[in-house]
């Protein structure tokens, strides 16, 4: 569990990441968004890097690491789910709950969290449009992306990056409940082949990133 400051910055950092095309964030542009003084933001973020939540080198930039970026999407997935409720469940302007969510989203557990996201029905946009961050798989879960070749598992859960994205992995048949077997695996990060019920498709990682399965025993 970390305090809310570092939440707060590794959220921003994610934010901006997502505005930059996943590029190096500056200091400027974080103390900028954080509205507090640069020297405050070299540092915390000495002290992220510290605790691997970041790689952070003066003049470069920073960027997040894997530990770093799991708990700012867990972060930004609380946030854009209290948002949606806000807007959906009391009926506030959209323009007008970011605030709120931004003190909502510290407070509340992550088993709330889980059945806020089942009581909206699983958005996958915030009031503004933003894709929210899929729930990280729960035990006994793996990512797709993982699966090796020849190995049969069931769907359990699909994320999207907006409505397009999820109609592109429904027309593939991966829901949860689907079974999946990976039949070949290129090298290389290269493009993976799966069979659904009757069907093959060649895949990249813009699909098995997305999906998450269990291994069947």
């Amino acid at each position: 569990m970390f305090s809310e400051a570092v939440e707060n910055y590794l959220t921003e950092i994610l934010r901006l990441e997502e505005h930059a095309g996943r590029g190096a964030v500056s200091p400027s542009a974080l103390a900028d968004r954080l509205a507090v003084a640069r020297p405050s933001v070299t540092g915390m973020l000495q002290r992220l890097a510290d605790d691997d939540l970041v790689r952070y080198a003066p003049y470069r930039g920073v960027r997040l690491t894997r530990r770093g970026r799991r708990t700012a999407r867990q972060m930004l997935r609380r946030h854009r789910l209290v948002e949606t409720f806000l807007v959906r469940a009391l009926g506030m302007p959209a323009d007008r709950v970011h605030d709120e969510a931004h003190r909502w989203e510290h407070a509340l557990s992550d088993d709330a969290v889980d059945r806020l996201d089942r009581w909206l029905g699983r958005p996958e946009a915030d009031p503004h449009g933003t894709p929210i961050p899929a729930a990280p798989p729960s035990r006994g879960q793996r990512r797709l992306a993982t699966l090796a070749a020849g190995v049969r598992a069931t769907v359990t859960m699909v994320a999207s990056q907006g409505p397009d994205h999820a109609a592109y992995l429904r027309s593939l048949g991966l829901a949860p409940g689907a079974v999946v077997t990976v039949t070949e695996r290129r090298p290389f990060q290269g493009p993976v082949t799966l069979t659904i019920g009757d069907h093959s498709w060649i895949v990249g990682p813009e699909v098995t990133e997305y999906v998450s399965v269990r291994e069947e025993t």
